[in-house]
C-alpha cells in the first residue's frame, strides 16, 4: 500500500532543491502520483485498496531493505532528486534516502549513485517508478553531453526542442541542462520562433518578423531560413536571431561571413553527432537538436537490495 505523502510532506529541502533546479514541484509531484497509479490506482468508493500482490505474498510486513542505485552503463546520471521523491511519496517518512551524487555527475559502469533503506514492501513498490524517471532522464542528460563534449572548445552551444513527451517537458529541459546543454523556449508564449509555415501565411521572412515586432514589441523573435537570400532580407530588416535550417556545411559557412557578428545563428535539421564539430567549426553560434528528447535510448540502472535486520 502507497502511504501517498502530500506535497507539503514531502522533504522540504529536495523540495526547495528541485525547484531550484527549474523543476516544477507540482507538476513533478503530479507526475509520480499519475505514474504510481499505472501499477496501484486508487480504489473507487467502496473498493479493496490495490497492492502489490508479489511482494505482499513473498515479503513479510516488519521486513526492512537497503537498495543501491547501480549504474550499468557509463554516462551522466539526472532525476535522482525526482526518484529520491518518489521513495518518499510512497513511504513517507520510513525511508531514509543517502549517498546520492549530485544530477549532471559522470559515472561509470558499477557507480552506485544513490542508496534508498525502508521496509522493503514499499521499497519494492517504488522502485520500478523511480527507476523509470531517473533512467530516461539520465539517458537524455547522457545524450546531451555526448553533443556538448562534441563541440567543445569551438564556442558553439548545444540546445533543445520542444520535441518532448506531453506534461514532461519541464523534467526532459532540466535533464538537458544536467548534460550541460541549454534550453530552447518552454513555452509558445516566451519566445517568438516564425517557422516556414508561419512564413507562408505572413507572405516571406520579413513580413513575419515585422508582423511578430509589430504584436509584440521586445518580444525575442527568431526566424527560420533555408537559403542566403532569406537570411541577409532579415540581417536588412534587424533580425537578431535566426535558424539555418536544413543548411549544408558550406552554406552555414557562408551564413556566418555574411551575418557577421549581427545575429546569433542556429544550425537546426539534419544533424547529427558525428557531424556536430563540422557544423559547429562553421562559427554558427547554437546547434538545436530534436533528438536530446525524442529518440534517446534508455540509460541503465538498476536496484540491488540488501536484507537488513527487522
Amino acid at each position: 500500500m502507497i502511504v501517498r505523502a502530500d506535497l507539503d510532506k514531502l522533504p522540504a529541502s529536495l523540495r526547495a532543491e528541485l525547484s531550484a533546479a527549474g523543476i516544477d514541484i507540482g507538476a513533478l509531484y503530479d507526475a509520480i502520483e499519475s505514474a504510481l497509479d499505472e501499477d496501484l490506482p486508487e480504489p473507487a468508493p467502496g473498493e479493496m485498496p490495490a497492492e502489490d500482490v508479489t511482494s505482499v505474498a513473498t515479503i513479510p510486513l516488519d521486513a526492512r531493505a537497503r537498495g543501491d542505485f547501480a549504474v550499468r552503463d557509463a554516462g551522466v546520471v539526472a532525476g535522482l532528486g525526482v526518484a529520491a521523491l518518489v521513495f518518499h511519496y510512497v513511504m513517507g517518512d520510513d525511508v531514509d534516502v543517502t549517498d546520492r551524487v549530485p544530477d549532471g555527475t559522470r559515472v561509470q559502469p558499477g557507480d552506485v549513485v544513490m542508496r534508498v533503506s525502508g521496509p522493503t514492501r514499499g521499497l519494492l513498490t517504488a522502485e520500478r517508478t523511480a527507476l523509470n524517471f531517473a533512467s530516461h532522464l539520465s539517458a537524455i542528460a547522457t545524450a546531451t553531453a555526448t553533443w556538448v563534449d562534441a563541440v567543445a572548445g569551438t564556442g558553439a552551444r548545444i540546445l533543445d526542442t520542444r520535441k518532448t513527451l506531453p506534461t514532461y517537458r519541464h523534467l526532459q529541459k532540466y535533464a538537458v541542462r544536467c548534460g550541460g546543454g541549454l534550453n530552447h523556449r518552454s513555452t509558445l508564449a516566451e519566445m517568438a520562433l516564425v517557422k516556414d509555415n508561419h512564413v507562408i501565411a505572413a507572405g516571406g521572412v520579413v513580413p513575419a518578423f515585422q508582423a511578430v515586432r509589430a504584436a509584440y514589441p521586445g518580444l525575442p523573435v527568431e526566424v527560420e531560413v533555408t537559403t542566403l537570400d532569406e537570411l541577409r532580407d532579415l540581417l536588412g530588416a534587424g533580425c537578431d536571431r535566426i535558424l539555418l535550417d536544413n543548411m549544408s556545411t558550406e552554406q552555414m559557412r557562408e551564413a556566418v561571413a555574411l551575418t557577421a557578428g549581427r545575429a546569433k545563428l542556429e544550425a537546426s535539421g539534419g544533424l547529427t553527432v558525428d557531424r556536430a564539430r563540422q557544423v559547429a567549426e562553421t562559427g554558427v553560434d547554437l546547434l538545436s537538436v530534436g533528438a536530446l528528447t525524442h529518440s534517446v535510448s534508455v540509460f541503465d540502472i538498476g536496484f540491488d537490495l540488501e536484507n537488513q535486520p527487522a
